[in-house]
């Protein structure tokens, strides 16, 4: 769940810390991966893993065309970050509800699922389910390459000059609303691969973006807003201290638990572990 909590996370923090939008509707593009797997699984028996390659670019082109219509105009428009902010989440309200209700007109409302990779096996003395295995080790490979994309390529160092200096990277000659197009699409297409990832595990509704665009916002405030490699490591000390706190009391306090994290930090380190 760590590793699930992370890869949400990244892409959240990445559409924040570039273009300051709090895209409350990042959930809905998770169960919408989930839902594009489910369906290729049930209907063509299309592996899930392979559905990546498949969940992943459509929900990047989904995400390109949200910037385009709904939040590149907004950025246009908007007299300052502060404005934009409170208009993006207003916005994505919005969208939240258009592509939940969306699915619901498609898969209907009951909770459906599939079974895959549904056995044991052990690691490091451990023993652990194996499409859970699986789906921690691709969130932990997409986040990691994504940090290593940002930190070492020169397409990432043009996006953290624009995350650090946007006039100032128009001078150097950076398309600003190319670079937030595409990176809008990156961060919904982790999304999308997250709720591929989801699908294999548990039973997926309509309504159950909701609670990791919350779990994204816990991990993004305890990493540092705008720090990929804080998302990454916020989302693994969430995963953990939940499953820990859940084993030692009992199941229905996660989000107790994860709540009193968030306002934790948010009381002790408001920049995060990692905020500079």
């Amino acid at each position: 769940m760590g590793g699930i909590y992370a890869l949400t996370a990244i892409g959240l923090n990445l559409q924040y810390g570039l273009m300051r939008i709090l895209n409350i509707g990042h959930g809905e593009l998770v169960m919408l991966g989930a839902y594009i797997t489910y369906s290729l699984y049930s209907r063509l028996g299309l592996d899930p893993m392979i559905s990546l390659l498949i969940s992943g670019p459509t929900i990047f082109l989904i995400g390109l065309s949200i910037h385009r219509i709904l939040f590149r105009p907004l950025i246009q428009v908007s007299v300052s970050l502060e404005v934009l902010e409170v208009n993006s989440l207003l916005i994505s309200f919005g969208l939240l509800f258009i592509i939940q209700n969306l699915a619901l007109i498609i898969w209907g409302a009951d909770m459906i699922g599939y079974t895959y990779l549904a056995y044991p096996i052990k690691f490091l003395g451990g023993v652990f389910p194996a499409n859970r295995f699986i789906a921690f080790s691709v969130a932990i490979l997409f986040s990691l390459g994504f940090y290593l994309f940002l930190r070492f390529s020169l397409a990432g160092k043009v996006v953290r000059a624009v995350m650090q200096d946007k006039i100032g990277s128009q001078f150097i000659g950076v398309k600003i609303f190319k670079v937030h197009s595409i990176c809008f699409g990156l961060g919904v297409a982790m999304a999308g691969i997250t709720g591929s990832l989801l699908s294999m595990i548990f039973e997926i509704s309509p309504f159950m973006g909701l609670s990791y665009t919350v779990e994204g916002m816990i991990v993004i405030i305890l990493g540092g807003l705008g720090n990929i490699l804080g998302s990454l490591i916020g989302g693994l000390i969430i995963g953990v201290v939940e499953s820990i706190g859940s084993y030692l009391t009992s199941p229905d306090l996660k989000m107790v638990i994860s709540y009193s994290i968030f306002i934790a930090i948010l009381l002790i380190r408001p920049k995060g572990i990692l905020g500079r």
